[in-house]
């Protein structure tokens, strides 16, 4: 039976189960054997993968990973033309996120201790700065959020920037402490300091 699952995994481009856990498997944490990575995907170590994560790269995509990412179940990330560039400390989901470049203009990066989930998916030339967020269902096409700290920073309008809602988020460009709270078209939405939603942490 594993053998009839290594021969459709290679149709696919998907590493086999022994390759996954020689090489990637060598360096991170996979959960489940249902995990799907592409063979020529770069994987730094220390990334967890829980099951059902699927990552995977087609025709002249590419996808580089780097080290202490979380990969909650339900994440999905395509490059077919494009790149997809993730740093480090990020996490994917709870509840799912799908990252898609596929068209030769498409460029994802994504920073540091960053939080993606509840339905996040991001397209399109995106770059999703050190300590940003996306909380919720919503598509991310072709948006800016800048660096800043982390979702545990003590001044909150020194954070990452912040979509956080459900709908549509396009061509939107926030500054670090910034957030959109949004339910449908975030251009229709204001652009709100963090400290409106979170009081500053004493330290």
């Amino acid at each position: 039976m594993t053998h009839i699952f290594d021969l459709q995994r290679s149709r696919k481009n998907f590493l086999t189960l022994e390759s996954l856990t020689q090489t990637i498997g060598k360096h991170n944490t996979i959960l489940d054997s249902s995990v799907l990575i592409g063979e020529n995907i770069k994987v730094g170590s220390n990334n967890t993968f829980y099951p059902g994560v699927v990552i995977e790269q087609q025709g002249s995509g590419k996808i580089t990973i780097g080290d202490g990412n979380i990969f909650y179940p339900g994440v999905y990330i395509l490059s077919s033309d494009g790149e997809i560039i993730i740093g480090n400390h990020n996490e994917f989901g709870p509840a799912g996120a799908t990252i898609k470049a596929n068209n030769s203009d498409a460029l994802i990066t994504i920073g540091n201790h960053g939080r993606y989930c509840d339905g996040a998916s991001i397209i399109g030339k995106s770059t999703l700065g050190s300590g940003s967020q996306i909380l919720g269902n919503i598509t991310v096409q072709n948006c800016t959020l800048a660096d800043g700290g982390t979702f545990q920073e003590p001044n909150p309008d020194e954070r990452g920037a912040v979509l956080k809602g459900f709908g549509l988020a396009r061509n939107i460009v926030l500054e670090t402490g910034r957030v959109i709270n949004g339910g449908g078209n975030f251009a229709d939405f204001p652009i709100e300091q963090q400290s409106a939603y979170h009081p500053k942490l004493k330290i």
